[in-house]
């Protein structure tokens, strides 16, 4: 089975921006192993930079400096029978994720 990583862009007015990206698994990665990997790496329990982590930026066309900040907001990840969006395997994700600088 593949994985499906779900993250949302959420700006200071509470608007919502959401995203899935479904991963390659080839070696079965056991999800509660992919989820804790990525729950580890989080800045305060639910942020991260999507620049960082390699994924689509969310952010509204326009930015505006009051509403606006550059955190992405983990939603979750699951098991799925979907085909992968890209060619990117759950193991190389988690290794972006492992080196990103503003891991904690």
């Amino acid at each position: 089975m593949n994985i499906k990583f779900s993250y949302l862009y959420r700006d200071f007015s509470n608007y919502k921006k959401f995203n899935e990206i479904v991963f390659l698994n080839p070696t079965n990665k056991a999800i509660n192993e992919v989820r804790s990997f990525i729950e580890a790496h989080l800045i305060d329990g639910s942020w991260f930079y999507s620049s960082e982590w390699q994924v689509p930026d969310l952010h509204f066309d326009n930015w505006d400096s009051e509403d606006d900040h550059f955190l992405h907001e983990f939603e979750s990840v699951e098991e799925t029978y979907e085909e992968s969006t890209n060619n990117v395997t759950i193991e190389e994700f988690l290794s972006i994720i492992k080196e990103a600088k503003n891991h904690i």
